[in-house]
């Protein structure tokens, strides 16, 4: 006669190849740890080194905490928007190296650093040179619409989506030249922490 299993037997049969896996919960902690360290460390550098916090950590359990600590702080370098960004980049290159220890790659962040500090100056300047490129066509714009409504109007060229168009088209040229050099930055971190 056949055995017919009840609903416990039939759960557990199925569950039999679920395991906990210790190590890779484990794992996820500490990198978790390490990402806290991260935010704690871009939050109030002085107050939070980055160094400090790895010593809580025994030597056998550091290299998923740097690992956090990495994924935090190379997601975290981009194009900057203002001068306060590059600030902030600053901090990360700081945090970077005391991850990784490589005294080449801090004077590599450092080169990043002042390049994107030009990247801010050139926005500035393309900025300037689109809206005075611009400005005839704009100009244009108000007088038709003068001409439509009896009253003189300025435009904001922003609200304009042809001036929009013109001005991300010739802003992304710019931003495609300096992006590489983040994007270097990021691949070089990773492929030192991997050595």
């Amino acid at each position: 006669m056949a055995h017919i299993k009840s609903a416990l037997e039939i759960a557990l049969q199925r569950t039999e190849s679920v395991k906990s896996d210790k190590a890779g919960v484990e794992l996820f902690e500490l990198r978790r740890e390490g990402k806290k360290i991260a935010g704690a460390f871009l939050e109030a550098p002085e107050e939070q080194p980055i160094e400090a916090a790895l010593k809580r950590f025994p030597k056998e359990k550091i290299d998923a905490v740097r690992r956090g600590v990495l994924d935090i702080l190379v997601a975290q370098v981009s194009l900057p928007n203002t001068r306060e960004d590059i600030v902030r980049l600053e901090t990360i290159g700081r945090g970077l190296h005391a991850i990784l220890g490589d005294k080449r790659f801090l004077q590599m962040f450092q080169q990043l650093a002042q390049a994107l500090d030009r990247y801010l100056g050139e926005v500035e300047q393309y900025d300037k040179a689109i809206r005075q490129q611009y400005a005839p066509k704009l100009r244009q714009k108000e007088e038709e619409l003068a001409r439509r409504t009896g009253r003189r109007l300025q435009l904001d060229p922003m609200q304009d989506p042809e001036f929009v168009q013109f001005y991300n088209q010739n802003m992304a040229s710019l931003k495609d030249r300096y992006q590489g050099a983040v994007d270097q930055v990021r691949e070089q971190a990773s492929a030192l922490f991997g050595e």
